[in-house]
C-alpha cells in the first residue's frame, strides 16, 4: 500500500490496521515526520504540492493500493493561499489518479462528511453533495476527479472523525466547530476534573461520528473487495453535540455533571461557514462491505479499549 498522510491522525490508523491486521507492505509519504528508522513501514519524504516527486514515489513503490488521506489542515491559511489549497487538494490527486492507473493500483481517497451543507440530514451516499466551505468544495472537487479519472477508484468520506493518534505521543484533543477530536477533548477534561463546556453557535452541532480505526477497517474492506464508489465509513448514530458530550461521559465512567454549555470558538476556521447538521446514512456501505456499523455505545467501547490499553481491539 502506499498512504498520502500516513503520519496524520487518520492516516496513523489506516497504517496501524493495514500492518497489524492485514500485514500490509506500507509506504507513507510525510512532510516533516521521519521517524527513528524502527517503524514497520516505510516513510519517503513527499510535499504534496510537488507532483513529479509525488508521482515519483507511487511509481517507486509500484502498489496494489493507494489511500490518500494527506489534507492541508489549516482552514485559515486555504483561504488566504488558494492557490496552495488547490495544489494541495485537487491536483495532488490528480498526480495519485493518473500515477495509480499507471501501476494498476486501486485509488482511495479519505473525504468528509463536509461535502455537505448542512441542511441535508441523513444523507446518503448517492445524495449530492453541496459544500459551503472551501475545505468541502476542494474535497468534493477531488472526489469527482477520482470517480471520473481514476481505472479503479473509490471515495471514504469519515465524518466527526475521533480516536487515537498512534504516532504522535504529544497529540492533545480539543474541541473544534467540527465534531472530530470531540470525544477525546471530552475524556481529557472530564478525567482531569474539569469542566466541559460544550460549544453552542452556528457550528457542527449534529453528526453522524467515525472512530478513525474502524474507518481505516472500512477502508481496507473496500480495497480487498474491490468496491468501486462512494462509501461512507462512519458509525450509525447520529448524534447532536451535546448527546455525544454526555455519552462519552456514561462510556468512560466519567462525572455528567462536569458537562456544561458555552459559546464556541471560531478562531481557527477564518471565514468559513460550518455546516450545521452533517448527518449521515452509511446502511449501503455497511452492506457492501460486509460491515456491521457500529451504533455510537459500540463506537465508544471501541475507542476507550483503545485509551486504556494503547492497542486496536481485536478484531
Amino acid at each position: 500500500m502506499f498512504v498520502t498522510g500516513g503520519t496524520g491522525f487518520v492516516g496513523s490508523n489506516v497504517l496501524k490496521v493495514a500492518i497489524e491486521r492485514r500485514n500490509a507492505s506500507v509506504v507513507t509519504t510525510s512532510h516533516s515526520y521521519r521517524g527513528d528508522g524502527n517503524e514497520p513501514f516505510e516513510v519517503v519524504a513527499v510535499d504534496m504540492t510537488d507532483g513529479p516527486r509525488l508521482r515519483a514515489a507511487v511509481l517507486d513503490a509500484k502498489p496494489d493500493a493507494i489511500v490518500h488521506a494527506a489534507i492541508l489542515a489549516d482552514f485559515k491559511l486555504m483561504y488566504v493561499d488558494r492557490a496552495l489549497a488547490w495544489k494541495s487538494y485537487v491536483e495532488s490527486t490528480e498526480t495519485l489518479v493518473d500515477a495509480a492507473n499507471d501501476v494498476g493500483a486501486k485509488m482511495v481517497m479519505v473525504s468528509t462528511d463536509w461535502v455537505f451543507d448542512g441542511a441535508q440530514p441523513g444523507a446518503t451516499e448517492a445524495t449530492p453533495p453541496n459544500p459551503i466551505n472551501l475545505y468541502g468544495v476542494l474535497k468534493v472537487i477531488g472526489e469527482t476527479v477520482v470517480r471520473a479519472r481514476a481505472d479503479n477508484g473509490a471515495v471514504a468520506r469519515v465524518a466527526g472523525v475521533n480516536g487515537t493518534h498512534w504516532l504522535r505521543d504529544d497529540y492533545v484533543a480539543s474541541q473544534n466547530p467540527g465534531l472530530g477530536h470531540f470525544v477525546g477533548a471530552v475524556v481529557r477534561s472530564l478525567r482531569a476534573g474539569e469542566t466541559f463546556p460544550v460549544w453552542t453557535g452556528p457550528l457542527n452541532m449534529v453528526g453522524t461520528p467515525s472512530l478513525a480505526s474502524e474507518s481505516a477497517e472500512m477502508i481496507m474492506r473496500i480495497i480487498e473487495k474491490d468496491r468501486r464508489g462512494i462509501f461512507h465509513c462512519t458509525g450509525a448514530a447520529t448524534v447532536d453535540r451535546m448527546g455525544l458530550a454526555v455519552a462519552t461521559a456514561e462510556a468512560f465512567d466519567l462525572d455528567p455533571n462536569l458537562i456544561t454549555s458555552g459559546p464556541g470558538d471560531f478562531s481557527g476556521t477564518g471565514p468559513a461557514p460550518i455546516p450545521i447538521d452533517t448527518s449521515l446514512d452509511a446502511t449501503e456501505t455497511g452492506d457492501a462491505l460486509d460491515y456491521e456499523l457500529p451504533d455510537l455505545d459500540r463506537l465508544l467501547e471501541i475507542f476507550r479499549y483503545e485509551v486504556d490499553h494503547n492497542e486496536l481491539m481485536p478484531a
